[in-house]
């Protein structure tokens, strides 16, 4: 049987996963899927605005997830809720389809906030 530590460390690691992996993965589909979020929210230029929310995004997530990856701890479990629910409010007013998308992008944030609320609350003040 686990221990409720061990439990919050496993959901905690696999929200650095989460931040980590979409870091990379903004960088990585930079020209294709990342260009295409905000082409399709009607962001197609100039260019270096878009590579600059791009980089600017991906770095966000970057610092998030190194934060609750190295620095555990109520501070970065309310940064990462708090950046999740600029990026969720900025997605839903240039994209509010997203909230009925088949895979959900946007309410897949739901389970996240919860995950980040219960670490928030369980970690020591």
């Amino acid at each position: 049987m686990t221990r409720p530590a061990d439990d919050d460390r496993l959901l905690r690691l696999s929200l650095v996963a989460v931040w980590l992996f979409t870091a990379f993965a903004s960088i990585v589909e930079l020209n294709g899927q990342s260009r295409q979020v905000l082409a399709d929210a009607g962001i197609a230029s100039p260019p270096w605005l878009v590579q600059g929310l791009i980089f600017g995004g991906a770095a966000a997530d970057l610092v998030i997830g190194l934060a609750l990856w190295l620095r555990p701890g109520r501070a970065s479990y309310l940064a990462a809720l708090g950046l999740m629910l600029l990026m969720t409010a900025v997605a839903t007013f240039l994209q509010p389809a997203l909230w009925l998308h088949p895979l959900g992008p946007l309410l897949k944030n739901l389970p996240i906030a919860a995950l980040l609320w219960h670490l928030y609350r369980r970690s020591v003040p």
